[in-house]
């Protein structure tokens, strides 16, 4: 890391920041309804976003500073294994496609705004309704860490904050000015917000990803030079490989199914489909979007790149702003900078918001307040996410940054516990309720603890992912691991709970709420009544 401050790619970086600022603000008045205090305006955008809103919010959503930073981080530490985030996200939108319309067809007939909605709907049990929401906020609080930790690498790289002696606040001051630029706006404009930032983000990230993988390159002496050098670097330090050998194809591949499964379980990537037009703008993204993925293949060959240019750091995620800074001119260091940077802000916009939401309808409303106007839900889930925000603050300022990608891995963990209930749910109802909440509680109690009890060297607890998988003695992703005993006890209880014929709830749903489009019968196009008897 070079000495002092990098003016120029400080002063391009500013710049791009501020005016991603400004547009946070403005997007408050930008499809603005004449009613906005209700949670599908602040919340969900008014859902009437269309195919190419709902990609860039996707997108901007679901590929964050956690894809520019973390992924090539791991593959510059550990090599081919890094890439398990490339395979994850091509086997995710075949199985989206599948459910994610009949979800946004069943919450816009009822008016859910989260899949805790739904799944207390499908149920009848407020109980496994507030489980889901819990497991959602839990899962969310890391994942917008990571994404101020993607901002404090770059300010890092560029001189600003400091390194790991200096002090406390000056070091975790670049968080601080995230933290309060990103609370400041999405109280202002919700979703809005994210969803017009999205634009600036992905025009950024795919003009220096295209100039990167050629100008990088060009300068390093071609692809045979950079994987020849990665090759000799893992070779010396057995540390990693350039292809994963016969012993981590367990690991590697249990850890792409099981982050496929769990994507579009996270609550910010719900938040966003719901916000979309109509039935089909889902269909339409599910056929685009992997369009990210072959992004997402390229960026991580930055991590091969870095090592051939020579980039040594103590901190894996500093690995590619350096590489950035070292490779190109100041002011298109900036300009790259910016693009991590502004792709942290809007997933972290997007996943307090969602965070929120869960808090609003799953908690507030269904415990604390059942008779909350549309107006008192969203006062609450605007100061929720600003307690959300601080919440995920806390990880940072607690926790070691060098393990920010486990951080999202644990989240991984967690939410994927959600999987039998919203997915389950939107098939089938031969689940019963309570099963579905032992299964869960089975899950999260598994992958928690043997999370916890994963070490390394440097690492007590949480040092890791994989585990050793019972009964079949490879080493896997203890999410996946977590998921099987899941289903396993829910699929047994079930049996049972018919057995002695405990009761089901009330199923609030109907077999045309799956298929219902917009225009269609039932259908909301503006403001969803609340459905408050449908979720008893």
């Amino acid at each position: 890391m070079g000495d002092g401050v990098n003016v120029v790619a400080l002063v391009v970086f500013v710049f791009f920041f501020a005016v991603v600022t400004v547009m946070g603000f403005l997007a408050a008045r930008w499809r603005r309804a004449a009613d906005t205090e209700n949670l599908d305006e602040w919340g969900l955008g008014g859902r009437s976003f269309g195919t190419w809103v709902t990609w860039f919010l996707l997108g901007g959503d679901l590929y964050t500073a956690y894809t520019f930073v973390a992924v090539p981080a791991a593959v510059y530490a550990a090599g081919a294994a890094g890439f398990f985030a490339v395979p994850y996200t091509i086997l995710v939108y075949p199985l989206i496609f599948l459910f994610l319309p009949r979800l946004w067809s069943v919450s816009h007939r009822h008016g859910y705004v989260t899949t805790s909605d739904f799944v207390g709907g499908r149920f009848g049990s407020k109980g496994l309704s507030l489980a889901v929401a819990v497991t959602g906020i839990l899962a969310t609080m890391p994942y917008i860490a990571l994404q101020l930790v993607g901002i404090q690498a770059v300010l890092d790289v560029m001189g600003v904050g400091g390194g790991e002696s200096t002090h406390w606040f000056v070091k975790d001051l670049p968080i601080l000015i995230a933290f309060g630029v990103l609370a400041a706006y999405t109280y202002s404009s919700g979703l809005r917000a994210p969803a017009l930032i999205a634009f600036v983000k992905d025009t950024l990230i795919y003009l220096v990803i295209a100039v990167a993988i050629v100008y990088i390159p060009i300068r390093l002496g071609g692809f045979d030079e950079i994987f020849a050098s990665a090759g000799e670097k893992f070779a010396e330090t057995g540390n990693g490989s350039v292809v994963p050998g016969e012993d981590a194809h367990w690991g590697y591949a249990t850890l792409a199914l099981g982050s496929a499964l769990a994507l579009f379980m996270y609550p910010h990537s719900i938040t966003a489909t719901l916000s979309s037009g109509s039935r089909e703008v889902i269909r339409r993204n599910t056929t685009i979007l992997p369009l990210y993925s072959l992004m997402l293949g390229l960026l991580a060959l930055l991590g091969f790149m870095a090592i051939a240019a020579g980039v040594e750091v103590d901190n894996g995620q500093l690995a590619i702003p350096q590489l950035f800074e070292n490779m190109f001119p100041g002011w298109f260091a900036g300009v790259a900078f910016a693009a991590i940077g502004i792709g942290a802000l809007v997933p972290a916009a997007i996943m307090s918001i969602a965070a929120a939401n869960l808090f609003t309808r799953n908690i507030y409303k269904d415990f604390l307040k059942p008779d909350a106007t549309p107006a008192q839900e969203t006062q609450v889930s605007k100061v929720t996410s600003l307690l959300v925000k601080v919440g995920a603050l806390a990880f940072v300022l607690t926790m070691d940054k060098t393990v920010a990608i486990n951080f999202q891995l644990l989240g991984g963990i967690w939410i994927l516990q959600t999987f039998p209930a919203i997915v389950g749910g939107l098939f089938t109802r031969w689940f019963h309720r309570w099963a579905l909440l032992a299964g869960w509680a089975v899950g999260m109690l598994y992958g928690t603890v043997v999370a916890y009890n994963t070490s390394s060297p440097t690492q007590a607890h949480f040092a890791g992912s994989s585990d050793t998988i019972p009964l079949i003695g490879e080493t896997g992703y203890i999410g996946l691991t977590a998921f099987v005993l899941n289903l396993a006890v829910t699929v047994v209880m079930t049996l049972v709970m018919r057995a002695v014929k405990a009761p089901y709830g009330v199923d609030g749903t109907t077999e045309g709420d799956y298929t219902a489009d917009v225009g269609d019968p039932g259908v909301q196009e503006e403001l969803p009544p609340p459905t408050v008897d449908a979720r008893r």
